[in-house]
């Protein structure tokens, strides 16, 4: 559902388009505006950055509170002035440094601000403590009716707080899993000796930022009711979608190129994000290596134990060499499998002898699940597509005795939480 003449405006008589002007030219000032005050990593941010801020108009129409993850390795790469960015373009904007989860409860209600929080590394530090409150509250404030109860006033009644809020998170290195995996994550880099900006002044800053932020509430204020019955075809799924879902709305309600442009950018930083998933997660690159292994030998049936843990050392850029005090061990290598279902057994090689070995077919499932052959082509941006099931060819079984095809009772490895 998009606005018949795609200007985004929501007034079909024309008055409004008048006085707002049309939405798709209004996100172009906006991008505009941010992108003369910051170096954004990439085309792909800041055009998510403008629909994130553009989104905070209508948040009372959306059944997810996309957060907005702004890190950096180091201090000095902008986080800070992003954050000053949002404040004067956000939808009732709330910024604060070191506040209290009392506080942060009690400020969230029907018509929530918009949460800009500063030096975030600091709440989900090792010296957090008491902050484990407000983590709780940042994560179940991503979706609507997820309250948080407590007991309150004097007669110690059961309260149920409301957490559903857009937050903005900024802070060095980066944030929790649980807060990344609902976040538009941008990660920023000091500028390069080329690279200019305006210097942020409230002088002149604010009046610009102001207007560009009048105007969009006058266009999207309106539009809440349209947006709340929205449902945009997403290029992504489960909780990549519902995060980026409200920012594709506010695209499709502007219409022009930002439709397009919304889709491109969700794919490009969500895929972004996963390859750094993959390349932090311990057992996800261990999948991995183990794949190529496998391919360097052949793709054989088999590796022996002692084999393939000799090419995971023989690495010397992996983890493996370095892990626990002397290295990757045989029992190493079977604790990280052991979650995917995968374990060594005996197996006959040739000859007759028998060793402890690995089965390649033991792998397959969780290499489909975990780390997808990147080959395969994704499905292009804005059309549904069915999942095609693998042609269901015979593994190689081997002979009595050795390893087994799979565990009992089904499918291999844990099922990948959303």
């Amino acid at each position: 559902m998009v606005p018949d003449d795609g200007s985004g405006t929501g007034d079909r008589g024309g008055a409004g388009a008048e006085a707002t002007g049309d939405g798709a030219v209004l996100l172009d000032e906006l991008q505009a505006a941010i992108g003369r005050y910051v170096v954004l990593p990439s085309e792909e941010a800041l055009t998510a950055v403008t629909l994130w801020v553009a989104a905070s108009h209508i948040q009372p129409a959306l059944q997810h509170a996309p957060r907005l993850a702004v890190v950096g390795p180091t201090k000095g790469c902008g986080k800070s002035r992003v954050l000053d960015v949002l404040h004067e373009t956000v939808a009732q904007p709330m910024m604060t440094v070191n506040t209290s989860p009392a506080v942060v409860f009690r400020v969230i209600g029907k018509n929530p601000p918009t949460l800009l929080v500063d030096e975030a590394d600091t709440i989900f530090g090792p010296k957090a403590g008491e902050k484990e409150d407000l983590r709780g509250l940042l994560n179940a404030g991503h979706q609507r009716n997820r309250p948080a109860w407590r007991i309150s006033g004097p007669e110690h009644k059961p309260t149920a707080f409301p957490t559903f809020a857009m937050a903005a998170l900024a802070g060095i290195g980066d944030l929790p899993d649980t807060i990344m995996d609902r976040a538009v994550v941008l990660r920023m880099q000091k500028r390069k000796p080329g690279e200019r900006i305006t210097p942020f002044r409230s002088r002149y800053s604010l009046p610009e930022l102001h207007a560009v932020r009048d105007r969009l509430a006058a266009w999207l204020t309106p539009l809440r009711g349209t947006a709340a019955g929205l449902v945009p075809k997403m290029p992504v799924e489960d909780r990549a979608a519902d995060t980026w879902e409200p920012l594709v709305i506010v695209a499709d309600l502007a219409g022009g190129h930002w439709p397009t442009s919304a889709r491109a950018a969700c794919l490009a930083m969500t895929r972004h994000e996963a390859v750094q998933d993959e390349q932090t997660t311990l057992k996800t690159r261990l999948l991995r290596d183990v794949r190529r292994i496998f391919e360097q030998e052949g793709n054989k049936e088999a590796l022996r134990s002692q084999d393939l843990l000799a090419a995971l050392l023989a690495d010397a850029e992996s983890p493996w060499p370095d892990y626990g005090t002397k290295g990757l061990t045989a029992f190493h290598l079977s604790a990280l499998l052991r979650d995917f279902g995968i374990r060594p057994a005996n197996y006959r090689f040739e000859q007759g002898r028998q060793a402890k070995a690995y089965a390649r077919n033991q792998f397959l499932d969780a290499w489909a699940r975990y780390c997808p052959d990147p080959a395969q082509p994704a499905p292009a941006a804005g059309h549904e597509s069915t999942p095609v099931r693998p042609a269901q060819g015979k593994l190689p079984v081997p002979p009595t005795g050795s390893l087994p095809v799979g565990p009992p009772g089904g499918t291999v490895g844990p099922k990948p939480a959303r």
